[in-house]
């Protein structure tokens, strides 16, 4: 009789957590990246983790636990579980702890000050559905300078590592204090490194031919002052940014400027930049209205081929 009752509980358990990770992605349905339990190959993708240090057991604060090394397609971003197949793994953990049966440790890795399942996800599952604060864990640490607060989709965490970048940027070069320009933001990771190489570059064409060593701080200014600000100034006057919602003037900068030096590749160190410009707006720039009716065409041509359907 006591296992019919145990058999009834975890259903009823399993079931809440799979509704409630459904509805998690109809709230999410617009973007669904932001329901989605974080992969560790993403952040280490960005975060270019050093070397691994082995922590040993620790208590670990299971509302730390934010991502997957492997499972991040079968749970949602609160470790709900989102298919039925996790059902009878899920269950017999649950069937466990109402039985206080003791679970071996999961394997974690701790990344920024935040924690990734290598192994236990059924059991970090069934502990966030049970309100469950601590658990024990066997931990591997991947050495990173930036500490993260947890955060429930990459998305939050990107914007915490674009701003500790900026930071940095600002910080150790002093370029705000040096073109009291203050908003030079991006909405990727990395873009502050490939603006110093930039400014690393026209320092040394700058230093050609010179007695003196130029300075970073004349460096910077003649940066800013001669490529930065004309080329947004033609992004301005060619009107870009309209057609790139959700990006900064400093991404259409890093972008074109990688466009700009292909085209001289092909056509000589001469190519216009306005006419970059125009090419750049033409081939990228695609409204949002014109990139969904190529995206349902694609779709429709897919569901007919599949079909065995001839367009006419």
């Amino acid at each position: 009789m006591p296992s019919i009752s145990f058999k009834q509980q975890t259903d009823d358990d399993f079931y809440k957590a799979r509704n409630k990770a459904l509805v998690n992605e109809i709230q999410h349905f617009l973007n669904p990246e932001e329901a989605s339990l974080i992969a560790l190959s993403d952040l280490k993708k960005i975060l270019k983790p050093h070397n691994e240090t082995y922590k040993g057991m620790q208590a670990v604060p299971v509302s730390l636990i934010v991502g997957s090394e492997g499972r991040y397609k079968d749970f949602d971003n609160q470790f709900f579980p989102k298919n039925a197949h996790l059902k009878a793994r899920w269950e017999s953990i649950d069937r466990a702890h109402l039985q206080n049966v003791i679970l071996p440790p999961v394997t974690l890795y701790e990344l920024g000050g935040l924690y990734f399942a290598r192994d236990g996800n059924h059991r970090i599952s069934v502990a966030k559905a049970r309100g469950i604060e601590f658990i024990d864990a066997e931990v591997v640490s991947l050495k990173s300078e930036i500490k993260l607060k947890p955060g429930t989709s990459m998305k939050s965490l990107l914007k915490q590592i674009i701003n500790y970048e900026k930071r940095v940027f600002y910080s150790e070069t002093n370029f705000g204090d040096i073109t009291d320009y203050w908003c030079l933001d991006f909405t990727t990771a990395g873009q502050y490194d490939v603006i110093y190489n930039h400014i690393l570059t026209h320092k040394y064409y700058m230093n050609m031919n010179q007695e003196e060593e130029i300075s970073m701080q004349d460096a910077i200014l003649s940066w800013f002052e001669k490529v930065y600000m004309p080329v947004i100034q033609v992004i301005n006057n060619a009107r870009i940014m309209g057609k790139f919602h959700h990006r900064t003037i400093s991404d259409l900068y890093v972008w074109m400027i990688k466009y700009w030096d292909d085209l001289k590749k092909k056509f000589g160190e001469d190519y216009p930049i306005d006419l970059m410009a125009q090419d750049f707006k033409k081939t990228y720039g695609t409204g949002f209205f014109h990139r969904i009716s190529n995206f349902v065409s694609k779709k429709l041509l897919k569901r007919n081929i599949d079909d065995g359907k001839t367009i006419s």
